[in-house]
């Protein structure tokens, strides 16, 4: 496996690099599946397909950290009531900045509890997949506005 990693968005004071292109799906419901495995796919209904190592260098303090294959999210947490604004959550353009972003909460120490970072990268990914101005900064500020509020465990 190639461990070079290839520059995927960079900023000021976020670089995003990948050891590979990711690789991501949404889960298909299957008649064989049980119905603890049918609701598992309805609550977290994406999946990472491979291996993924992450770079994020952020105000020069990097940070490395790996996303295993079979990694499941939710998607962008968009309420249902504004997916006329923003789109809906399985949208293509938002599950590469949601699966890194969930990652991220679900593992703080990654990034040392950074809040902060999580959040930047979050927006960052969503411009490098063309994400219009508006609707970044749309979802940049309800994501920080649930961290900051909701989430105790941040710095």
């Amino acid at each position: 496996m190639d461990d070079a990693y290839r520059l995927w968005y960079a900023e000021d004071n976020c670089v995003i690099e990948f050891n590979k292109r990711p690789n991501t799906n949404m889960v298909r419901l299957l008649p064989s599946m049980t119905d603890k495995e049918k609701q598992k796919a309805a609550e977290y209904p994406f999946i990472n397909c491979s291996s993924l190592k992450v770079r994020v260098t952020y105000y020069g303090q990097q940070y490395e950290f790996h996303v295993p294959k079979g990694f499941r999210w939710d998607g962008a947490t968009i309420p249902w009531f504004v997916w006329w604004i923003v789109g809906s959550k399985t949208e293509n353009r938002y599950r590469l900045p949601s699966m890194i972003h969930d990652y991220m909460c679900n593992n703080k120490y990654v990034v040392n509890f950074n809040r902060k970072l999580s959040s930047d990268v979050f927006r960052a990914l969503l411009r490098a997949n063309a994400v219009a101005k508006w609707r970044v900064a749309v979802m940049y500020f309800f994501v920080e506005l649930c961290q900051k509020y909701w989430v105790k465990e941040w710095v």
